[in-house]
């Protein structure tokens, strides 16, 4: 019964490392799910950086895309704004 509870613990924590290695590949920061050193290129399981650090690389290139995305909403509200005032104008000035 113990060694049957081991393979299946050990059984559990392969697919667990399978499981991140395969979402480090769609997008997810890249990691080392064996807890090894990490190395310059991905050999199958090993890939370059440790998992939080590529969480947080990550989060901070998300949060720069919402303050780009952000900026970038107020410039277009601006724009909206500038062209009414330009139509309203150009409106009153035929009347």
């Amino acid at each position: 019964m113990e060694e049957e509870r081991r393979d299946m613990k050990a059984h559990k924590a392969y697919c667990d490392m399978l499981d991140f290695v395969a979402n480090a590949q769609q997008r997810i920061p890249k990691l080392c799910p064996c807890g090894s050193i990490t190395k310059e290129f991905n050999d199958g399981l090993h890939f370059r950086q440790p998992w939080v650090m590529g969480v947080q690389q990550e989060v901070e290139r998300l949060k720069e895309r919402v303050h780009e995305h952000e900026n970038l909403l107020r410039e277009c509200q601006a724009l909206k704004v500038r062209m009414l005032l330009m139509c309203v104008s150009e409106l009153e000035r035929v009347l």
